[in-house]
Order: structure tokens, then C-alpha cells, then sequence
């Protein structure tokens, strides 16, 4: 059986399937008496089962996180042996009748509530726990996979309906060799994770979750965006062949890694990397970043059950300045919200997420929150070359408002004597089209522009890029956008600063010589990408590129700008 998805991240990968079912359906219906004991004995086995899988994640986190991410394990061990917990369950089953399942959620639902209504902080975050504990418990009972994606073991290609921020920031990298999801396109979180963590991906495959089982054997081909389930032989020959190739042809331009992107004609351009944690530092410096063009902190939230200290940021900050010296480093204030929850903050439910309470303007209101990161990030900026950037900007007032609690965050630093770089440079993250629109007025406030295609090609295009089902709507070569980049670009120019572009786009092959005919002064992309982008770079004059980028300008369809693109790279890659 082949399947056709959306190509999300390039490469080929083979192996057995992983399904990742996220939630899990709970049959409330009453049970007889004598039904009874078989569900009180699910509950003990369960537990057990549940005892001894959170021994083991502990046992994993200790060695990859430390001593403080693994306490949290202790937490939730403490939660299932404590006596109150089965024996609730118990009674529970047999007093209401209910299967093993629901008196679980029952149960654990009464201890949330009790905790709720509690004054004191600390047992409040235990709530987290408790849900944890309670769905472990469930799974196990129903029999559903007793392992979530941070714990595998074992090589696996996960499926799923879809992937959020909080499962691939915990799963095992080692053993996740590839992504199969029902939903997403080409700028979806799973989509960029994949190509940050340089494995195959193909999203958008409707309901696959129905047409296959765990251990089924499948090839994923993240270049054409297909899944062969149960492959013939011929089919798997066919695919190792490709796999080779693509490797080799990977290798090769990896010998680029260390050379400049500086045109034909001695234009230089920073290849930069976008990264999520300290742990991506060493995948961008083995590809030859110029610095870090996009630092998403977001990830240092997540997968918690309180805010990171001042400290903990600056320390995570720190590393990464001090990994790269003297090359630039750029942080992107919070950017939560959208499809990136926090359960600790407790974002509304919201109608229209991605236009909704998120990023710097829960910032704005949040400002205890803000100046904490603000104190972090210009801590660490006394250790390297730190920049900071705000996202989600739709008008200057917003930048001027951020700016202030960036100055108060400055004089609290000097009043208590803490070294931190006074004149760090200050940017925006060009994501919302009256942004694009008034970037010469916001470029006064800042230093720099970094442009965030993803967001601005959903904004302005109206077009969810979330949705596989009008992902050909969702079109990076629209005249519109590459009329916004060019805005964008003359602003910052104009009054002698930058323009960098952190979104997907930069690290698009057929848009490289484009987006450098426009101006772009920085392209910053997933790791694996920045040797075929410096490539493209190197093999195009300057002023050649301007041109091409005159004729793009002045095309009235997006097909026709990128079969053009996509004709001016063909040429490149056949000099």
C-alpha cells in the first residue's frame, strides 16, 4: 500500500511502525458484579506496570537531564503508592460499577479538584503529576502503548494524528528515526523539528492511523512525501538505492560546511542556524553556522510544571554564547501560545489560537515573566555576542512597551551589580503583515529584522499552514510575500541595518538566489540545510541575482515565480 502525503523533511528511512495514539477513548458504560473482580485485578497489574515504567524514565532522565529533571519521577512515584490512590480506585469500581478505566479518571479527577482549591503552591504543581500518573495508569489498563515518545528503546518510525511541541521536545531522539502524521504541512511544528533533528518526515496522510498497526514494517520518503506500508521486496531494494544516493549526495555537500557564502562577485552572507535548546549547538556548529539566527526559548518552558528560574535561562543562554564566541547568537523573547501550551499558565481556550493571546503580548501583560527572560538573555549576553529579538510585533507601540521593560530590566542589573551587556541589539521578528507594512517606522526603535515566512505566509494569505487540506493555498513564492520581503529588506537598509530571515523559506533551495537578489543579509534554517544554501550562494554572482530577483518581482503568479526559481537552481546545479 502507498500512501501520499507532504514532503516535511528530506530523507528515506525504514523500520516498524511507532503509533503514538495521543488520546485514548474511555468506555464509561456500568459493569455486573461479577465483572468486578477482573477489574480490580487490571488496577494491580496496572500500577505495577506503571511503577515500573516510571523507574525506567527516571533511570533515562537522570542520565541525559540530571539529578533536578529526574526528581520529578520521584514526585510521580510518590503519587502512585500513596494510599489513598488504588484503594480509591478500588472502591470506586465497586461502588459506581465502572470499568477499571473511568474509575481511573474518576479518581484522579477528585484528587486534582482537592488539589485545586489548595493555597500552597507547591502541592497546586502537583496536579501536573497527578494527571500523568493517571493517564500512565489508564493506558495500561486499556492496553494502550505503555510508552510515551520519551522512553522508546527501541529503533521505531512514529505515527501519529500529529505532533505537538511538548512530545518532540521529550522523546528519544536516539531511537525516533522518522515522522508519519495524519495532519500538518511543510511549516508545521513537526515539520521544522524533523529538519532541526535532520530525519524524514511526511505529514498531511489523512487517516493512516486506519490502515495500519504498531510493528507494521514501512518505508518513509521524506523527499517525495510517500509511505510504502508492508513493501515488497522489490520495493525495499528500490528504496535502499535511493537512500544511498541521498546520502551520498548529503555527504558531499557537507564538505561545503566550512567554506563562506560569499558570491561570485564577494558579497558576503551569514548562514545561521536555528536551534531550540543548548543540545543543537554541536549539529550547527558541525554544519558550519555563522552564529544563531533563531534561539526558540519556548522550549526551555515546556514539559514542566513551573516557569525556569532567571538563572536556569541564563545559565541555558550562557552555553550556547559561549559555544559560538564571538558569532552572533539571536534570542527570541517567549513565543508561547498558537499551537505551544503551557499548562502552567493557563492560556484561555481560544477561538483563533495563532490570532489570539500569544507571544509578546501575553509578554506585555506577563511583564514578571518578561523581565525575568530579559534579565537572562542580557546576563548572558556579557559572555558572547547576544542579540534578542521580540516576536509576534504587529506595531511600533509594541516595541517602544518592550523596550521599557527591557530598560528596567538593564537598571535592576546595575543597581545589584550583575555584569550584563548594557548595549545588547534589539530586534523584531517580521511575522504579521502590518509589520512588513510599517517596517520603516519600527526599524527606528531596533537594530535588526528577522522574518518569519511561516507566520507571515499564513497571516497574509490568509491560509492555516496547520491545514493539509489547503496547503496548496499556502504559497512562499506568492508576489505578495515576496513584495512584503522586499519592504522589509529596503526599510532596514535604508537606515544602515539588517534583515535576516529565520523562517522556512530561507532554508528553501529554489528560493536561495531569490531572497538574495532582494537584499537578505542572513538566512537562518535548520542545520542540515546550510550546506546546500552556501552552495547555491557561492555558485551566483550578486548582481546577477538581483536581476533574477527583478524578473521574480515583476511575475504576476506564484507558479510561475517558482517554476522560475526552481529553473535558475536546475542551472546552477548542472554548471
Amino acid at each position: 500500500m502507498i500512501l501520499q502525503g507532504i514532503a516535511g523533511s528530506k530523507g528515506i528511512v525504514s523500520g516498524r511502525v511507532y503509533i503514538y495514539q495521543q488520546s485514548i477513548e474511555i468506555d464509561s458504560t456500568n459493569i455486573r458484579d461479577d465483572q468486578i473482580p477482573d477489574e480490580l485485578d487490571k488496577v494491580d497489574k496496572a500500577a505495577e506496570q506503571t511503577r515500573h515504567q516510571i523507574h525506567r524514565i527516571k533511570e533515562i532522565a537522570l542520565r541525559d537531564f540530571g539529578e533536578d529533571k529526574a526528581a520529578i519521577f520521584d514526585a510521580h512515584l510518590m503519587i502512585l503508592e500513596d494510599p489513598m490512590l488504588v484503594p480509591e480506585i478500588k472502591e470506586t469500581i465497586k461502588n459506581d460499577r465502572v470499568q477499571a478505566g473511568y474509575a481511573v479518571k474518576k479518581s484522579t479527577g477528585k484528587l486534582v479538584e482537592m488539589f485545586s482549591d489548595i493555597e500552597d503552591e507547591y502541592l497546586k504543581e502537583r496536579i501536573a503529576d497527578i494527571k500523568d500518573v493517571g493517564n500512565r495508569l489508564i493506558r495500561n489498563i486499556l492496553g494502550a502503548a505503555d510508552e510515551g515518545l520519551e522512553a522508546i528503546g527501541r529503533d521505531v518510525l512514529v505515527v501519529a494524528h500529529d505532533l505537538t511541541p511538548s512530545d518532540t521536545a521529550t522523546m528519544d531522539k536516539k531511537h525516533i528515526k522518522g515522522f508519519a502524521t495524519e495532519i500538518g504541512g511543510k511549516t508545521s511544528h513537526t515539520a521544522i523539528m524533523a529538519r532541526s533533528l535532520g530525519i524524514p518526515a511526511v505529514l498531511g496522510l489523512g487517516d493512516i492511523m486506519k490502515k495500519i498497526k504498531n510493528d507494521d514494517y514501512i518505508i518513509l520518503d521524506g523527499i517525495e512525501g510517500v509511505v510504502i506500508v508492508n513493501p515488497d521486496k522489490g520495493q525495499i531494494e528500490e528504496y535502499e538505492r535511493k537512500a544511498r544516493k541521498h546520502k551520498e549526495d548529503m555527504d558531499s555537500l557537507k564538505a561545503i560546511a566550512e567554506l563562506p557564502a560569499v558570491t561570485t562577485d564577494g558579497r558576503s552572507i551569514e548562514i545561521s542556524a536555528n536551534i531550540g535548546s543548548p543540545e543543537d549547538v554541536q549539529s550547527a556548529i558541525s554544519y558550519g553556522a555563522d552564529g544563531v539566527g533563531l534561539y526558540r526559548t519556548e522550549f526551555l518552558y515546556m514539559n514542566r510544571e513551573s516557569l525556569p528560574s532567571e538563572d536556569e535561562q541564563f545559565e541555558a543562554y550562557k552555553t550556547v554564547a559561549e559555544r559560538f564566541k564571538d558569532k552572533p547568537i539571536i534570542i527570541r523573547t517567549l513565543d508561547i501560545g498558537g499551537d505551544k501550551k503551557l499548562p502552567y499558565l493557563e492560556l484561555p481556550d481560544e477561538m483563533n489560537p495563532f490570532l489570539g493571546w500569544r507571544a509578546i503580548r501575553i509578554c506585555l501583560e506577563r511583564k514578571d515573566l518578561f523581565k525575568t527572560q530579559l534579565r537572562a538573555i542580557l546576563r548572558a549576553g556579557a559572555y558572547g555576542n547576544v542579540l534578542m529579538m521580540y516576536p509576534m510585533i504587529s506595531a511600533v507601540d509594541e516595541v517602544i512597551e518592550a523596550n521599557k521593560v527591557l530598560d528596567e530590566a538593564k537598571s535592576e542589573l546595575k543597581a545589584e551589580g550583575i555584569a550584563f551587556n548594557e548595549s545588547i541589539k534589539t530586534g523584531v521578528m517580521i511575522e504579521i503583515p502590518s509589520a512588513a507594512l510599517t517596517a520603516d517606522i519600527i526599524i527606528k526603535e531596533v537594530d535588526f529584522f528577522s522574518i518569519g515566512t511561516n507566520d507571515l505566509c499564513q497571516y497574509t494569505l490568509a491560509v492555516d499552514r496547520m491545514n493539509e487540506k489547503i496547503s496548496k493555498l499556502y504559497q512562499p513564492f506568492h508576489p505578495g510575500i515576496l513584495r512584503l520581503i522586499k519592504t522589509v529588506i529596503d526599510a532596514s537598509h535604508k537606515e544602515g541595518k539588517f534583515t535576516g530571515m529565520c523562517g522556512e523559506l530561507a532554508g528553501d533551495p529554489a528560493a536561495a538566489v531569490i531572497l538574495l537578489g532582494l537584499g537578505l543579509d542572513e538566512f537562518s534554517m535548520s542545520a542540515s540545510s546550510m550546506p546546500q544554501i552556501k552552495k547555491i550562494i557561492r555558485s551566483v554572482s550578486y548582481e546577477k541575482a538581483k536581476i533574477y530577483a527583478q524578473n521574480a518581482l515583476s511575475m504576476r503568479y506564484s507558479s510561475e515565480i517558482h517554476e522560475y526559481a526552481q529553473k535558475i537552481l536546475d542551472e546552477l546545479n548542472d554548471v
